[in-house]
């Protein structure tokens, strides 16, 4: 079926409906994920091992932040869905869309290493800090790759003036440079 068949102000419409739930979705997700950084941050500035974790609240969060990551996949498949049947193939070799797309399935991946590996094991412990040395790494590794790239998806999705103008590997540049900052950052803090 042919967006043709539709009138362009109707398919525009539709476009800006799935882009708000999509862009409602990453300030949900964002919002929660950095809220939650913030605070285990706060806890390792203070060298609080204690681990006051809610276990209702971190499984609510979990919850949450998946059930948005999922409305991004959602959504994000409805955006491209529609810009490629409006622009075709040649849509694709858009080199922010690639990233974006490689970036996502990234944090999707990490997303699962999170939620099947680190939170339990942080849960268990208490606190990062607790945590043997090779799991606190493993957890501020993945913790860092997860904040940049929720940072970096969305920087990429707001950034139209970047779309065409830069290489795949320039608009990815910084990409690990910040992962691995964060990483040695958080490694500073513990």
């Amino acid at each position: 079926m042919e967006l043709s068949m539709f009138s362009s102000s109707t398919v525009e419409y539709v476009r800006l409906g799935v882009v708000y739930f999509h862009l409602i979705a990453c300030c949900v997700a964002i919002g929660l994920v950095l809220t939650s950084d913030i605070a285990m941050v706060k806890q390792l500035l203070k060298g609080d091992a204690s681990g006051h974790h809610d276990d209702a609240h971190m499984e609510s969060l979990q919850k949450t932040v998946s059930l948005a990551l999922v409305a991004l996949w959602i959504t994000g498949i409805g955006i491209v869905g529609i810009d490629y049947a409006g622009k075709g193939m040649e849509y694709f070799l858009n080199p922010k869309l690639q990233a974006k797309i490689g970036i996502v399935v990234l944090l999707t991946f990490n997303g699962f290493l999170l939620h099947s590996a680190v939170l339990p094991a942080l849960k268990k412990a208490g606190s990062l800090l607790n945590l043997s040395f090779s799991l606190r790494m493993l957890a501020l590794f993945s913790g860092a790759l997860s904040a940049v790239s929720w940072f970096y998806a969305a920087m990429l999705g707001v950034g139209r003036p970047l779309a065409w103008k830069y290489s795949l590997v320039e608009l990815l540049a910084a990409y690990p440079v910040l992962i691995v900052g964060g990483f040695g950052a958080m490694v500073l803090l513990t």
